[in-house]
């Protein structure tokens, strides 16, 4: 564990997922081309992420499977063969087939990063620095959505559909020349990777993981929490916010930028109140959902368009999702032992993008519908008909709010069970004002008592 060594691999790594996640993201600002391009409705723009964040999810687990036999090299380089590939297919594509081909084979290489640079960390790190590392990979992976907010919107607007997607391919291409010429799977002398364990053995291990009730605590935070943050960044934020809320273009890419930076900003603070208050971390999650409920409900629930101030505290709400979904993997991690945390992992970094798959498509839907019977009076991505659509969001924020609460109940029961007992939020709210009243008063008597000595 060559401390500069493994920051160079670490550095490897972390370009490839910067690369993965701009892939993950272009579409979401080319909605408004790609309707033009490929002559479709919103309903089957939807269907170029919704299918792209199936692929993504539908392949976590099996891709923590594969990693662990053939390690993070192969797969983050086998990865960013997809995606470039697949970018390439969408440079050319003037039809939803080969549009949504390209998005597929995308969605499945950026399936093989992610977990795939997790996993270096552990082994090239020394365990105190495990977690900082994580947060920084988290937090260095966003400026690929930073990238295709700028860079690549600007190129697509400029130079047109082919040169910028062109662009995103030899991204990848730079990607596979790093990873294979410099990224190693372990430090030398490390024991070599186990064999296969078996579909048996495979199949226990992922029931064990599901059953344990923190598991799906992680699962539940991800699916909450994230969700929204997805759809916005990666297919309706950008035509919400030019479209319907007439914003020029400049100032949606200074939006979105925000996004990012705020998001990058977070992931610390998160880290460091998971670390101090492990019992909390199921409270902090629910306020955030909260917060993103109200954030909606401010913006949609206005008559006329909503004032910039307001948009940029919906962009800053939806932004902390992102790293407050890490708390999920967070659960994964305490409550599965070490052979059962890629799978936990997988299982948890499911939930986030199922429900945003499932918003992105009944947004889509929703539009679709309104257009057809006259009610958006021929305007596609007018505020009427987003308005509505995007309250779709409030039934998925409901339903992860109930799964949190009736699945904490049982990670609770089992926690004491083993002797370890939860106060609830509002008692130890009180019990801490009690402690701090009491430090200062013994502090001032301590003070008046010295001051009599003296004299």
């Amino acid at each position: 564990m060559n401390a500069p060594r493994a920051w160079l691999i670490w550095t490897i790594g972390v370009f490839a997922y910067l690369v993965a996640v701009a892939q993950r993201t272009s579409f979401g600002v080319a909605g408004l081309e790609a309707t033009e391009r490929f002559h479709a409705s919103a309903a089957a723009i939807s269907f170029f992420t919704v299918l792209q964040l199936l692929v993504y999810a539908g392949l976590q687990i099996p891709v923590g499977v594969l990693v662990d036999r053939f390690g993070s090299r192969a797969m983050v380089a086998g990865g960013a063969v997809l995606m470039g590939l697949g970018q390439l297919q969408l440079a050319f594509a003037d039809s939803v087939p080969g549009g949504v081909l390209g998005r597929v084979l995308v969605g499945a290489g950026d399936a093989m990063t992610f977990i795939s640079v997790i996993r270096l960390v552990p082994l090239w790190f020394a365990p105190a620095k495990v977690p900082l590392v994580t947060q920084l990979t988290g937090m260095c992976g966003q400026l690929g959505q930073l990238f295709s907010v700028v860079p690549f919107a600007l190129l697509l607007h400029s130079a047109g559909w082919t040169p910028a997607f062109l662009t995103l391919a030899a991204m990848s291409v730079v990607a596979i020349v790093l990873v294979l010429a410099l990224l190693r799977d372990a430090p030398p002398g490390h024991p070599p990777k186990e064999t296969g364990q078996g579909l048996r053995a495979t199949g226990v291990s992922l029931s064990r993981a599901w059953k344990q009730p923190g598991t799906r605590l992680g699962l539940w935070s991800h699916f909450t929490v994230q969700f929204s943050g997805n759809l916005f960044a990666m297919t309706w934020g950008y035509p919400f916010l030019l479209s319907a809320q007439g914003l020029d273009a400049g100032t949606v890419s200074a939006l979105m930028a925000l996004f990012v930076a705020t998001a990058i900003v977070a992931g610390p603070g998160f880290g460091r109140f998971v670390s101090k208050h492990p019992m909390r971390r199921s409270a902090m999650v629910l306020l955030i959902t909260l917060a993103t409920a109200l954030a909606w409900a401010a913006v949609l629930l206005l008559p006329e368009r909503a004032p910039l101030w307001l948009l940029v505290i919906l962009v800053v709400v939806l932004a902390v999702g992102g790293p407050g979904s890490m708390i999920g993997f967070d659960f994964a991690r305490t409550f599965n032992p070490s052979h059962r945390i890629g799978t936990a992992t997988g299982i948890v970094n499911v939930g986030g993008f199922i429900a945003a798959l499932v918003a992105i498509y009944l947004i889509g839907l929703v539009l679709d519908l309104l257009n057809a019977s006259g009610f958006s009076d021929g305007d596609l991505y007018g505020l009427a008909p987003f308005r509505i659509a995007l309250s779709v969001q409030f039934v998925l924020l409901a339903l992860g709010t109930v799964l949190i609460l009736v699945t904490r109940r049982k990670v609770r029961r089992q926690m004491a069970a083993q002797g370890i007992h939860v106060a609830p939020l509002v008692a130890t709210l009180a019990r801490q004002r009690r402690e701090r009243i009491e430090r200062r008063r013994a502090s001032r008597s301590d003070e008046a008592d010295e001051q009599q000595n003296s004299h």
